[in-house]
């Protein structure tokens, strides 16, 4: 029986031990830098390297001091090399202190501002939030493949109920802000016997 390859077993059992001591669950981290639950869970089993941008993000979400981020570099095995992604100090001769925890990791996402429907949403859960994952029916297969992932948004607890609130004030409002109101007419308006 063959054992499935875990080239990078000590690099995930190190990251692994990392979000255990901050207490964190994979859910939690996975959403925190914006990853699949299970591409971090194959990272931290040893089968997948994580993209250089991904060790990045978890150095400093985690906190991780210079040395322990430069051995967790070395477990990659990268190409580059992790000075490359370090703030230097004002002579830029080396590393200052909290070369990687003082130095902010700037997300960027394309936003596409166009409207996107869905008729259909999955919802997953955990202790961290909800994650919402927005589909739409191929109409070309009239429901033969798998729908569309159109959109996935996650919301804290906390959000999730805001969210549902303005739902719930937002389909008042289309259900009886249209409807003709059934209100006498002002005293002017009628006619006087």
């Amino acid at each position: 029986m063959n054992r499935p390859q875990k080239p990078f077993a000590s690099l995930g059992k190190h990251l692994k031990n990392v979000r255990e001591q901050a207490s964190r669950s994979l859910a939690e981290v996975s959403g925190a830098i914006e990853i699949d639950e299970q591409d971090l869970k194959l990272i931290e089993t040893g089968q997948e390297r994580p993209e250089e941008e991904v060790m990045l993000l978890l150095i400093s979400y985690f906190g991780v001091q210079d040395q322990e981020a430069l051995h967790l570099w070395e477990l990659a095995q990268y190409d580059s090399d992790l000075t490359d992604h370090m703030q230097f100090n004002e002579s830029g001769n080396e590393p200052g202190p909290g070369a990687f925890t003082n130095k902010p990791i700037v997300m960027m996402l394309a936003m596409d501002m166009r409207t996107m429907y869905s008729d259909g949403l999955e919802i997953n859960w955990n202790q961290a939030g909800l994650t919402l994952n927005f589909t739409q029916t191929n109409p070309q297969n009239k429901g033969l493949s798998p729908p569309i992932p159109v959109a996935r948004v996650g919301l804290s607890h906390t959000h999730a109920e805001q969210v549902l609130r303005s739902l719930q004030q937002a389909l008042l409002h289309v259900k009886y802000d249209g409807a003709t109101k059934l209100l006498p007419a002002p005293k002017s308006n009628r006619k006087q016997s």
